[in-house]
């Protein structure tokens, strides 16, 4: 199981730590474990809480005793928990960046020495891996925003930002999925729901997936947002292998 550890969290829950360095490698191996424990379907697990290197499994200690639990996670850990590397799911995420949309986008341009636009072609150039969900119901932490947009967040922090709004924080990018106060600089808005509570699954995005940021314009946001509120959008979802 290499450096991976079983630990106790209270009398509830049960802790495996996958490492102390945040990378894609580890996230697939927590995946992969969370894959492997949701098919196994053992009997009094509650929850699975993945994290950047750890999966926290919630159980109910009436039904399944620590240790019964713990030699089940370590026969699973003795598969392969590395990850199939190759896989990879990407789910187009469509923004229309800047004016009300997104009022800090030339905060953002500024602050890079970039263009309005050049900074849009940075954000939308690649896909960020989704390492966690958390703060907020549907929040994602993604991975990989480009040094050259790195932007600090506002001093003053909002006390209401939009659901859907796309916003940088730091090194960090992401969606807030509902209306919440916040203090990253906003460059764009999603049509697109992350979270909602009447859909069968309300949460849309998983940990181990790729988003990928898709511009659009005005008609397309409100085409797409029309759909949406209709229950008749489909997101739009690749999947493939790793570029080697």
């Amino acid at each position: 199981m290499d450096n991976i550890r079983i630990l106790t969290e209270g009398d509830s829950s049960l802790l495996i730590q996958f490492g102390d360095e945040i990378s894609p490698h580890i996230n697939a191996r927590i995946s992969a474990v969370v894959k492997l424990l949701k098919n196994c379907q053992i009997e009094g697990v509650v929850d699975l809480i993945p994290s950047y290197t750890a999966l926290l499994i919630n159980y109910n200690p009436l039904v399944i005793h620590y240790g019964d639990l713990k030699k089940r996670v370590e026969e699973i850990l003795k598969m392969d928990v590395k990850g199939d590397a190759s896989a990879k799911k990407v789910v187009e995420i469509p923004v229309l960046y800047g004016g009300d949309a997104g009022p800090d986008l030339k905060n953002i341009a500024e602050h890079a020495g970039l263009t309005e636009q050049e900074v849009i072609d940075i954000h939308s150039s690649r896909d960020y891996l989704i390492y966690m969900l958390g703060f907020l119901p549907g929040f994602c932490y993604l991975g990989g925003l480009d040094e050259r947009i790195h932007t600090p967040r506002l001093a003053n922090p909002r006390l209401k930002i939009r659901e859907g709004s796309v916003g940088i924080g730091g090194n960090a990018t992401g969606i807030y999925p509902m209306d919440s106060p916040g203090g990253w600089q906003l460059m764009g808005l999603t049509p697109v729901k992350t979270f909602d509570p009447s859909r069968e699954v309300p949460i849309l995005l998983n940990a181990g997936e790729y988003i990928r940021f898709i511009p659009i314009d005005e008609a397309e946001f409100k085409r797409i947002r029309a759909e949406v509120e209709a229950g008749t959008y489909q997101v739009i979802v690749h999947e493939g292998k790793e570029e080697s």
